[in-house]
């Protein structure tokens, strides 16, 4: 639970009772993400502010226990990945098919209402039965429990456009940037250029199906696209504006640039000249929807994945998790493990 800026606290919890459509969940896995991080770094992410305690976590995986009244899916004993996200399905943007930018949408341990929507990083959890996902046969929890961040990853290379045979930059290198590689690949991207300022993360990177991979900080690095040779289609993942900058300043004319990384608040300053003289369409990408079902059908195709999970730490030492998955030298991605 976080109580506060830098106050990360391991609690004893009553299990709680699955009401009417609801389902009981056992998590194994639970995945560190971003927004983890800046919780417990920051007191909040963005706009959204901690005002009471609050369980993190929406990357998790388990099996399903129990059910409440007039719910139903996989049977107890199936191993299942959590789907975080409840759209309300009564706003525009639910009614216009985009549910992943839900105007009242609720989100595992998310600050963005009050009361905040608690998160799964806990031995067991309550969820709306619909958020259950089986695992596919033979998709192990480990591999499985990168199902919430390749869906990210693969809605915005989705978002992206037809990316089959064209060269992709992404520009940042986390667990996120590599999962993008990894999506662009699957999609039958012909060529990915990675860039970052960590050597370390630019390892991960070739690990998830980089062709090139390029320091950030080096302007003479060879890997860089040269002249007359710009990409086709470059996704920002580092959520700063040099990242996007870099973005505009190498992609092709009536090139698409994705901004997937979360910037800071206020303003941010880039290149927007280019987007006029160039004609490139720049576009946002949020979460996801319908990529979840995908990603654990990658997942389960694609043993390779996990070269990207870094450790797996118990939960009684989470604050050392938390640590680890902070530090992008020693880690991509790293995982919390509920059952030790």
């Amino acid at each position: 639970m976080i109580h506060g800026q830098g106050d990360l606290r391991v609690e004893e919890l009553t299990v709680p009772a699955p009401g009417p459509g609801q389902a009981l969940v056992a998590v194994r896995y639970g995945g560190v993400c971003g927004s983890d991080l800046h919780y417990w770094r920051h007191g909040g992410v963005g706009d959204f502010r901690l005002r009471e305690p609050m369980v993190l976590g929406h990357e998790v995986v388990g099996t399903v226990v129990s059910y409440g009244a007039s719910a139903s899916g996989p049977v107890p004993g199936t191993a299942v990945a959590v789907h975080p996200a409840t759209p309300c399905g009564a706003c525009p943007e639910c009614a216009d098919g985009r549910r992943n930018v839900c105007r009242d949408t609720r989100y595992l341990g998310s600050a963005a209402r009050f009361p905040h929507v608690q998160g799964g990083f806990a031995a067991q959890v309550v969820v709306p039965a619909e958020q259950l996902r089986p695992v596919p046969a033979g998709l192990g929890l480990r591999r499985a429990a990168l199902a919430e961040p390749l869906s990210v990853a693969l809605h915005a290379v989705r978002r992206a456009g037809e990316v089959a045979g064209k060269h992709v930059l992404v520009t940042g290198a986390g667990p996120i940037g590599c999962l993008v590689v990894a999506a662009a690949r699957a999609a039958g991207a012909a060529r990915v250029t990675v860039t970052d300022l960590l050597p370390e993360a630019l390892r991960y990177a070739r690990a998830a199906g980089a062709d090139t991979v390029v320091r950030a900080d080096d302007p003479d690095d060879a890997g860089w696209p040269a002249e007359g040779d710009e990409v086709d289609v470059a996704v920002e993942a580092s959520g700063v504006a040099a990242g996007l900058d870099t973005c505009l300043r190498l992609v092709r004319r009536g090139g698409v640039v994705v901004q997937l990384g979360m910037l800071p608040p206020g303003q941010s300053p880039f290149a927007g000249n280019l987007v006029v003289s160039r004609e490139i369409e720049l576009r946002g990408a949020f979460r996801f929807d319908g990529e979840f079902d995908a990603a654990l059908e990658l997942l389960a195709a694609e043993p390779s994945f996990d070269a990207l999970v870094s450790a797996v730490i118990p939960v009684g030492e989470a604050e050392s998790a938390f640590a680890l998955a902070a530090d992008r030298s020693r880690s991509c991605k790293v995982l919390i493990d509920f059952r030790s």
